[in-house]
């Protein structure tokens, strides 16, 4: 008998790369595979949400279930596509604050892009892409989001801004210096090309504040007391 196939949050959503249409099958991949067969004990003719981020929500039924795989047959869309705001983040990472749980929180929010930068005092060199795409995969999944954030490859800041798009403000959060807070430097803006950028333990040196002060795209802001 058919059933639904159940998390904490309701029916199991799942972020595939296949474009969704009634009647179109669907192959999973290996991990999706597991996790419904091992953990949520899945069977032919479970139903299960797919998203692909650009074709909305589809309700899908499993067809095949064994050791080869699992393809499920889309049925209906229960949701139209909905895009989030054009905002970046753009982050130092930082040592006491796992990217995994940065990932999964930026994503909850409706982040478009996370963007990993590397500044004089970052402390942590090194980012696993795919570990961040898997992270935001699984918040986008268990949020009900129709989108997952773009994640971009890892860069030193002098290389990011040097390559950054002029017509996209970069909000800075700049722990020094009279600044508005940010809820203020916002207020009014639009919605559209925006990005946050937060420093590394030990915040950015003062030649980096001098740099970054100097773009006309840079907006300075605080972002409270600590």
């Amino acid at each position: 008998m058919a059933s639904d196939l159940k998390e904490a949050g309701g029916l199991t959503r799942l972020f595939v790369n296949a474009a969704l249409e009634p009647g179109a099958m669907v192959m999973l991949d290996e991990g999706q595979t597991h996790y419904l067969l091992h953990v949520l004990r899945a069977k032919a003719d479970d139903r299960v949400l797919l998203f692909n981020g650009r074709d909305g929500e589809w309700q899908a039924q499993i067809a095949t279930a064994g050791k080869r795989g699992i393809v499920l047959t889309v049925a209906g869309r229960t949701a139209p596509h909905a895009d989030v705001p054009d905002l970046w983040l753009v982050f130092a990472p930082v040592k006491k604050t796992p990217s995994d749980y940065l990932a999964q929180k930026a994503t909850e929010l409706g982040i478009s892009k996370l963007q990993p930068v590397f500044t004089r005092r970052t402390i942590v060199t090194r980012i696993n892409d795919e570990r961040l795409k898997a992270n935001a995969v699984e918040a986008a999944e268990q949020s009900g989001r129709m989108t997952v954030p773009e994640i971009g490859a890892g860069l030193a800041l002098d290389k990011l801004i040097a390559q950054w798009p002029q017509d996209r403000r970069l909000y800075f959060c700049d722990e020094g210096g009279d600044v508005s807070p940010l809820a203020d430097a916002v207020r009014g803006a639009s919605a559209d090309k925006a990005a946050i950028l937060t420093g590394p333990e030990g915040g950015f040196d003062p030649a980096e504040r001098d740099m970054l002060r100097a773009q006309p795209f840079v907006v300075p802001v605080g972002l409270g007391p600590r």
